[in-house]
């Protein structure tokens, strides 16, 4: 049977009607805000999603202008948008932000339709928003990690750079000395030489073995340093004292260069606790460096002043200065300024990273200034004051320039002694022998550990000196079968290790096996002599 056209109609009004509800409840359920308004920017619908997004209920916004939605920043994004909307067009996944009715801002992704009428006219927009937030914040979490993770790789690159620049410098700075002791060496041999010749050589080796001793000093501290196995022999130390003997050290040098050194030095600045050794070789560092930095006729001047609670030496050149852009850098390891082949200055650059390490262990600070490439720079070490009772205004003096002389160090009186050397190495034995038979002792070679104790048996011995590194048994095994023979075979015998070993885990090992002193090669032949000299009156 026919169906009339009455009845179809109700039946598509009907569809129709379902239809409608169906789709309002698909926009209601959704978890996007599903919002129309009109082409004026006002609000007229307004879905659940768009109330947990949001914040307003739809009895808040209804009838308001869209604009609520908008931080300050962004309210002309709107005016564009609708007009996109005006001419018919569509806007897909767009990115901005939006405000929460309580202000807070949320990322947002929109996607914006035209909406027509029966007649095909734009009458409104409806707008789709997707929360992006946690998507944004995760996006850009794995950006931040991205950026760690490149800056760690540019560090670890730069690092390695450094490193093969450093190996490189290493390299050079051990050989170049190593190439004058060897060259010289060979000369003084191949012929007789004249006295001038063999004045010459055995400058050029004793200054080569002292460049090369530097530089192996400045590697260990470096090492004790970032191991954090340095030690301070903490005093009360006049600065004075210090500060001058660091300008013995130095003058040579500064008058080969044709440098004025000049010293003002405030006799009351007061005294500070620390290790003397250790705050001379700040001083000694920081005067190489301006020595070295400084051209031929230039000026040094080394300052000792108390200022308020601390006191304050400042090392001040005319030299070549440090460019504005390396200063940050400068108490870094292993930076120089200029790292090329085509350098002038040698070194590891490790001396002022290990001021900077030392003068922090004695709870100080140390400082740069320059105002550029030639025009001189200043280092200032600023050590905390020891609180003694203040000298009187009369008392004071003004500071005043003083210059200081080197002081020669005696050979210690070695009259009547007899040692034992013990060392795998002839030149080295040669050289023990040489030193402290000139001193007066008399001295019994040995060439390894078996040796060493068979003239202990034979001999009546004051003192053995002993290397550690020898084939066979080493110094380590050699004393300890020393300390296990009774006193009266000379179990109880002073003993120093000489040797390279010279880590301060080293100096320990050395002093718990059995012996009384730790020297480190190569030594001062007067510290050898003052060494065999106290322990052997100590044991007296």
């Amino acid at each position: 049977m026919q169906k009339d056209s009455s009845q179809v109609g109700e039946e598509q009004l009907k569809v129709g009607e379902q239809l409608r509800s169906h789709l309002a409840s698909v926009v209601e359920s959704s978890d996007d805000a599903i919002i129309s308004k009109t082409l004026d920017g006002i609000i007229t619908t307004w879905n659940k999603g768009a109330e947990r997004i949001f914040g307003y209920t739809a009895d808040e916004i209804l009838g308001k202008s869209i604009l609520l939605l908008f931080p300050p920043e962004r309210k002309n994004e709107e005016p564009q948008i609708l007009g996109r909307i005006a001419a018919g067009e569509k806007i897909d996944h767009y990115e901005t932000v939006r405000m929460r009715k309580d202000g807070t801002l949320l990322d947002i992704s929109i996607t914006v339709s035209p909406i027509r009428d029966s007649k095909g006219k734009i009458i409104g927009a409806s707008k789709i928003a997707r929360d992006i937030t946690a998507r944004k914040r995760i996006e850009a979490e794995r950006e931040r990690l991205l950026e760690l993770e490149r800056i760690a790789r540019n560090e670890a690159e730069r690092i390695n750079l450094m490193k093969d620049e450093f190996l490189s410098t290493l390299s050079h700075e051990l050989r170049t000395p190593l190439n004058a002791i060897l060259g010289w060496a060979q000369v003084l041999r191949a012929r007789t030489p004249s006295a001038e010749e063999l004045a010459e050589g055995l400058a050029v080796i004793e200054r080569s073995t002292r460049v090369q001793t530097q530089l192996i000093e400045d590697l260990l501290d470096m090492s004790r340093i970032a191991s954090g196995k340095i030690r301070l022999d903490v005093q009360q130390v006049d600065l004075q004292d210090i500060i001058k003997t660091a300008l013995a050290s130095i003058r040579h040098g500064a008058e080969a260069k044709e440098i004025r050194l000049q010293a003002v030095l405030d006799p009351l600045a007061g005294p500070v606790m620390g290790d003397p050794s250790r705050l001379q070789q700040c001083f000694w560092n920081l005067l190489s460096n301006a020595i070295k930095f400084t051209q031929k006729g230039g000026r040094v001047q080394i300052t000792l002043s108390r200022i308020n609670s601390h006191v304050e030496v400042c090392v001040i050149d005319n030299g070549q200065g440090i460019k504005p852009d390396f200063l940050p850098h400068v108490f870094e390891r292993f930076r120089q300024a200029d790292s090329s082949t085509t350098r002038r200055h040698g070194g590891l650059g490790l001396g002022l990273s290990i001021v900077k390490n030392l003068v922090e262990l004695h709870g100080g600070i140390v400082r740069a200034k320059s105002a550029g490439e030639g025009q001189g720079a200043t280092f200032c070490i600023e050590l905390p004051l020891i609180v003694v009772p203040q000298a009187t205004a009369q008392q004071r003096d003004h500071p005043r320039a003083s210059t200081t002389h080197i002081i020669p160090i005696d050979c210690a009186s070695l009259e009547g002694l007899t040692v034992l050397a013990v060392d795998d190495e002839a030149d080295a034995r040669g050289l023990i022998q040489r030193v402290l038979e000139g001193c007066g002792a008399k001295v019994f070679l040995a060439s390894s550990a078996e040796e060493g104790l068979e003239i202990l048996q034979q001999q009546k011995l004051d003192m053995i000196i002993s290397d550690i590194g020898m084939p066979g048994k080493d110094g380590y095994e050699f004393i300890k079968k020393v300390r296990a023979l009774p006193a009266d075979k000379g179990g109880r015998i002073p003993a120093a290790a000489l040797t390279a070993f010279a880590r301060s885990e080293d100096r320990t090992r050395a002093l718990r096996a059995g012996y009384q002193s730790h020297i480190a090669k190569p030594v001062e032949a007067a510290e050898l002599a003052a060494v065999v000299a106290s322990l052997a009156q100590r044991d007296r």
